[in-house]
This record gives C-alpha cells, structure tokens and sequence, in this order.
C-alpha cells in the first residue's frame, strides 16, 4: 500500500475525480467517470473501471482488478489480487438510513462475479469465489464457490480451477 499522498494524474482525454486525500500507488488505472473517495487507499497495479464508485476510506490491495459500474461502500476492505466483476454492489447498512455503518472484508485472491451484492458487514474469505448474480447474506469460507439467491457452498476452489483449465483449453471455447 502507498505510503504517502501523491497526486494522481489521469490518463489524457479520461475524466474521473479522485478525492486530493486519497493515496493512489503505482501503475494505477482508473477509467472514465469513477470516483475515488476521501481518505481512501489504494495499492500498486490496480485497475478500477469506468462508472465505479470507490467510496470513502476504502483499503484496495495490489494487484486488484475492479470492473466498470461496481459500488464499493465506506469502511470497506480489499485484498490483494482481488477480481471484482461488473455491476458488482457491495453494502454497509443493513437498516438504511442507518446511522452506523459496517464495512466488509474481501480477503486476498477473492473471485467476485459480476452483479452479486452483498450484505453489509461480511467476510469473503482467502481464494474464494462468488458466482455470478449471487446474492451473499453471510460470511463466504476460504477457499470455496458459492452460487446463488441467498449463495450456498458448490464446491472448492480446486474444483473451480479444474473447471477453469477444462473451459480454457476445450477445444469448441472460442478464443479473443
């Protein structure tokens, strides 16, 4: 994580508004109209994608990756080597207009799905993975897939990365 404040700078013809207090690392990306919030922190080698919003005092690890049109709320902590995929919606109130807020954590290597949401004040655990669409109202344990409205255990992460491999190297998926 950067230790000290430096000014970012944007890409040229790229209009975002990143708070003057938050502390941005190297190698960072953040794409059209997202916005980073006051007092936020972010890693080396991040990307955040256009439209997100990044909220205040938020802790973004290296290495993350962050999706266009993703919600990340105040008090929330991530990992390093973190994927958050589209339209991803994370919450802290779980009594809206509430007057204290809970932040979530989303542990190293976490694999998010695009258009989850998630329940205020949870933790997704070390190398775990939510299925796309997932709604999660509880914590998510190390190291295994959940899928679902509410999200249930699937299977492991192991299980996961054989599925991966055999999707990557079939021979009908067609590549970029």
């Amino acid at each position: 994580m950067p230790t000290k404040t430096r000014r970012y700078r944007p890409a040229k013809n790229v209009i975002n508004y990143v708070d003057k207090t938050a502390r941005i690392g190297r190698n960072v990306k953040i794409w059209h109209f997202a916005y980073v919030g006051s007092d936020t922190v972010i890693g080396d080698n991040v990307m955040i994608g256009s439209l997100s919003h990044i909220d205040y005092k938020v802790r973004i690890g290296d290495n993350t990756r962050i999706e266009g049109c993703v919600y990340i709320p105040p008090l929330t902590i991530i990992g390093r080597d973190v994927f958050i995929g589209p339209a991803a919606t994370f919450t802290n109130d779980p009594y809206p207009k509430s007057k204290r807020l809970a932040g979530l954590v989303i542990e190293d290597g976490a694999v998010i799905g695009a258009r989850s949401v998630f329940r205020p004040g949870i933790r997704i655990g070390k190398n775990s993975v939510v299925a796309m669409g997932s709604v999660v109202t509880k914590d998510v344990p190390e190291e295994m897939v959940v899928i679902g409205n509410p999200a249930r255990v699937a299977y492991s992460r192991q299980e996961y990365e054989k599925k991966k491999e055999k999707w990557e190297t079939s021979p009908e998926t067609k590549t970029i």
